[in-house]
């Protein structure tokens, strides 16, 4: 048993007042001048900052730590690399 769904006939007045509607200019950013641009776009700014979770001083701390101890381990990981070729390439050349 199968029923049919039925889809409604677009109606043949609502394109006569689409035609008749005039288009639209943009909303906020329609016609501003530059510093009005450029107000809206520091207005956004605000808004944006606004959104952001800022991380607590013991956050900050433990995210501190992590990148400096992260950096001694990859500069010691470079320097311990340099030095292995280093005298590799002065065994093999000299």
């Amino acid at each position: 048993m199968t029923d049919s769904i039925e889809v409604p006939e677009p109606d043949a007045t609502q394109d006569d007042k689409d035609s008749d509607r005039k288009p639209r200019r943009g909303g906020k950013r329609g016609k501003k001048g530059p510093l009005g641009r450029l107000a809206l776009f520091y207005r956004q700014i605000i808004a944006e900052l606004r959104k952001v979770v800022w991380p607590s001083r013991n956050d900050l701390t433990t995210y501190t730590t992590v990148v400096i101890v992260f950096v001694v381990v990859v500069i010691g990981f470079v320097a311990v690399v340099d030095w292995g070729f280093g005298k590799l390439i002065s065994s093999v050349f000299g």
